[in-house]
């Protein structure tokens, strides 16, 4: 029987977070969500491993139910925030788990605080460049704004699908385009900063440092993107182990709970035995 996730919220120097919490006792694991998703993608997770480790899933700064400051967002921020988090906790030592946009958070801090963390667990990684990606994060922006334009459009359109009885179709498209525009601070750190920004805090000149445990997990069936970015971090990190999830997608805490939790019992426990 899997213990109860518990709620909870602290207030830091850049603003409040938010997290999941479940288990007490052994080795603490910090879990980091994906660009557009929040700390509810961990929850099969972290119903699978309460019984044996300590859990906390965030809310990164500016995303989910974390306040969201009117500041500068960037990847150092936030990494910035997980150690301020991990202070005031106490928790001296903690294996990192992160998807995506929280899997280059997770990689940042690694590297910017090397005593606290005995290991990574990265699942189809941001943070890195790849030659044949080159141009993904303009193509993205734009794809971003047509989104925006197409809801400014929706909501002009609303008082003529009212009189039409169509208002609750338009309500729909309107909600769903609002979602895939959210997290808003995902959108703050992947498309609307400066290029060069984003160029500085990319990590293929630095994971070579990176001297603890490193898994990186991609699925079978995931973007050819996300493929090729967790590559990548293989070719950079030489002690890295990669593995490829028969049957899985883009977001394996969801899709495969069961062997995801697996494959994180395996790497503590590795880590543990060194």
């Amino acid at each position: 029987m899997s213990l109860p996730v518990r709620n909870a919220r602290i207030k830091l120097s850049q603003g409040q977070l938010f997290w999941r919490e479940v288990g007490q006792e052994g080795p603490t694991l910090l879990f980091l969500h994906g660009s557009w998703h929040d700390s509810s993608q961990w929850v099969p997770i972290l119903e699978r491993l309460g019984d044996r480790y300590h859990c906390f899933a965030l809310d990164l700064l500016g995303i989910g139910e974390s306040e969201r400051p009117d500041i500068h967002y960037s990847i150092t921020l936030e990494a910035e925030a997980i150690e301020e988090f991990l202070e005031a906790l106490n928790e001296p030592r903690v294996f990192l788990v992160g998807h995506s946009l929280g899997a280059w958070v997770a990689a940042t801090y690694a590297l910017k605080y090397p005593d606290r963390p005995c290991g990574l667990l990265l699942l189809s990684p941001e943070g890195v460049e790849v030659e044949s990606l080159r141009n993904r994060w303009r193509r993205e922006r734009s794809r971003l704004n047509l989104l925006r334009f197409a809801d400014r459009l929706l909501q002009t359109l609303f008082p003529l699908a009212k009189l039409l009885r169509g208002d609750r179709r338009v309500s729909r498209w309107r909600r769903h385009l609002q979602q895939l525009q959210d997290p808003f601070a995902a959108s703050q750190l992947l498309f609307y900063r400066r290029e060069a920004e984003i160029q500085a805090e990319l990590l293929q000149d630095r994971l070579s440092w990176l001297k603890i445990p490193l898994t990186l997990l991609h699925g079978d069936d995931d973007r050819p993107e996300a493929i090729a970015l967790c590559k990548t971090y293989a070719s950079l990190v030489p002690h890295a182990e990669l593995h490829a999830i028969a049957d899985g997608g883009d977001n394996l805490p969801e899709r495969l709970p069961d062997l995801l939790a697996q494959r994180i019992r395996h790497c503590v426990e590795t880590v543990e035995e060194r």
